[in-house]
């Protein structure tokens, strides 16, 4: 028999309601988790780019990122210092303020009062995310996590598409002061509706050291195999992604082309791909997931291969990236299932935000090199390549199989 990841911790209980409750409350919080994330990432470029902002500036704008990936840094005091849900309004109020900010610009030079109000709003946003994450964690019962990654993919995906795509038709429209407007209003909707939430069950921990979170992390079994496999189970898919689009132009397809296989039909595969993705983790259990989708996710890069040694016909081009993309949401399930079944509930804030930075740089690691590795290999070859990459996490599972995952009894595998 396995052993729990925290065998000495106490229980607490999921606010009780049912399934379909909880998966509604999910989705609104990861809408709420994914708009501010839109707005910086996809709708503020198009925006200071018509604006006549410098390319150099609009660059600096991934700065922006930083306290997502360091969110982690602050993430105890989420643990120690109040509600989930009071963390949660604390951050969306004044989103809702700063992301009309924009609309005040009179120049093409982005002032320091401007930069510092995208700093804030991006600060608040990994802020919020610490929160919503762990009041997740909190809600849920072991056995729902499977079903909820899959909502919570969804929602953040519908998201990212309402911050941009529909936010820039709106702004052809009605113009640009209504746009931020109205993003401003959707988040105090968003917070009206935080509102709503039921508080979750907490074991305060304003009385343990600071470092007890990472204490308890440490005292996983195979933590070295559980760290090394967050930062590889996806190691192929994010190697792939930053070198699908310049294959793509590279090969002779249109923006609009592009725009509509990737962004349009290719987001409604990763949605289909994340909602199966989170029935399957509950019907098989993590471990058997991590297997069978994660193997999924990997054979679907060889779509992306084929394609290229066969000079990218469009019928081939076509069905490698929604299949990809229906696999990437697939894997993603299964794999933020795990991530939380790491966390501890009474420290759900600092643990997730832990490995969740532990994944951000496997990827920023992948990301960066992809170029230069394409460069020297070619398309073809660097997409065979992001195949083997996916295989040494699997060197692994044999240690992760030592956890007794998210469903209890079904874990022990």
């Amino acid at each position: 028999m396995t052993a729990e990841p925290y065998p000495h911790a106490p229980a607490l209980p999921a606010p009780r309601a049912p399934l379909a409750l909880k998966l509604a409350w999910v989705a609104a919080l990861y809408v709420a988790q994914g708009f501010p994330y839109g707005l910086l990432t996809e709708l503020l470029p198009v925006y200071f780019r018509t604006r006549g902002v410098s390319l150099a500036d609009i660059g600096l704008l991934s700065l922006a990122s930083l306290p997502y990936t360091f969110k982690f840094l602050w993430a105890p005091l989420v643990d120690r210092v109040g509600t989930r849900k009071g963390w949660i309004l604390a951050c969306q109020v004044p989103i809702a303020a700063l992301a009309v900010a924009p609309a005040m610009m009179t120049s093409s030079t982005l002032t320091l009062l401007l930069w510092a109000a995208i700093l804030a709003m991006a600060t608040l946003s990994a802020t919020q995310d610490v929160a919503i994450d762990a009041y997740t964690i909190e809600l849920l019962e072991r056995r729902e996590m499977g079903p909820a990654n899959g909502m919570r993919v969804t929602a953040y995906r519908l998201a990212l598409i309402a911050a941009g795509g529909l936010l820039l038709l709106l702004s052809s429209r009605l113009g640009w002061p209504a746009t931020f407007g109205a993003a401003g209003a959707v988040m105090l909707a968003l917070a009206a509706v935080t509102l709503l939430l039921p508080r979750t069950a907490r074991s305060p921990a304003a009385h343990e050291p600071v470092w007890q979170p990472l204490r308890e992390l440490f005292a996983l079994p195979a933590v070295w195999a559980v760290a090394i496999f967050v930062m590889t189970f996806k190691l192929g898919d994010v190697a792939l992604l930053p070198m699908i689009r310049p294959f793509w132009v590279d090969s002779g397809y249109t923006p609009a082309q592009i725009g509509f296989v990737l962004s349009t039909v290719g987001t409604g595969a990763t949605i289909v791909g994340a909602l199966a993705g989170g029935v399957l983790t509950a019907r098989m259990g993590t471990f058997r997931a991590l297997w069978v989708l994660g193997l999924v996710q990997a054979l679907s890069n060889l779509g992306y291969y084929v394609a290229a040694v066969s000079g990218a016909p469009p019928t081939l081009l076509y069905a490698a990236a929604v299949i990809e993309q229906f696999t990437s949401g697939l894997g993603t399930a299964a794999f933020l299932t795990f991530l939380m079944s790491l966390c501890d509930k009474r420290y759900a804030a600092t643990q997730y935000a832990l490995v969740s930075a532990l994944y951000r740089l496997g990827s920023v690691v992948a990301g960066s090199i992809s170029g230069f590795a394409t460069q020297h290999l070619g398309y073809a070859t660097y997409f065979l390549f992001t195949f083997a990459l996916a295989f040494p996490a699997y060197a692994l599972l044999p240690f992760i199989r030592r956890l007794r995952l998210a469903e209890g009894v079904k874990a022990e595998v």
